[in-house]
């Protein structure tokens, strides 16, 4: 069974293209056009074990928000796609995340329930050329997108770089448990008979 997906979106403001492979060895060839987001892409793909590419093209010039929220539609979309019917897979997991002085929690549900709790302070507005505000943002776009229930929070930590950085790893981790096939599941994992 393959689960890949191949993506494209095109609008007035970005365009995205993106590839993803759920049962990849994390590797990664990333262009957003902002660095640091590029970053955290490479780190989810890696610590996930995703092969991921993304050719972005967007209006950084006004703002990275475009950008970031498009790129977020379409690794939901492909995860979603490459997911297909669901069959066999764990569905559920829970990753806490140490990063130096900070330590996240993410909770995931493969459900098609769409839902996105987000806690985390940032103390600062930007980390490099990134605004801290589109983190939450972009995990929205993911959730939503994907049709998976995302709980996320910084437990603690004062670095912002960090504290972003465990996130980012903790949904790699999070997402590749939770979409794992296990043998011993017939169908899908839910009394309704699908997801």
């Amino acid at each position: 069974m393959t689960r890949k997906s191949q993506i494209e979106r095109s609008t007035t403001e970005t365009n995205i293209k993106l590839s993803f492979d759920l049962d990849g060895k994390g590797n990664y060839q990333i262009n957003s056009g902002v660095r640091f987001f590029d970053h955290m892409l490479e780190l989810f793909a890696k610590h996930g074990r995703f092969d991921l590419t993304v050719d972005g093209k967007g209006d950084v010039d006004v703002d990275a928000h475009h950008t970031v929220e498009d790129i977020g539609i379409c690794l939901g979309l492909a995860i979603k796609d490459a997911l297909g019917n669901k069959s066999g897979i764990i569905r559920y997991a829970t990753a806490f995340t140490p990063m130096d002085e900070a330590l996240s929690r993410i909770c995931i549900d493969v459900s098609n329930r769409s839902f996105l709790v987000f806690d985390a302070d940032f103390s600062n507005p930007k980390v490099s050329d990134f605004p801290t505000e589109l983190v939450e943002e972009f995990f929205r776009a993911v959730a939503f997108n994907a049709g998976i229930n995302l709980h996320i929070k910084v437990e603690y930590g004062k670095n912002n770089h960090h504290m972003i950085e465990s996130l980012f790893k903790g949904f790699g981790r999070a997402l590749r448990e939770a979409t794992r096939v296990d043998a011993s599941i017939d169908g899908v994992l839910s009394t309704k008979g699908q997801l």
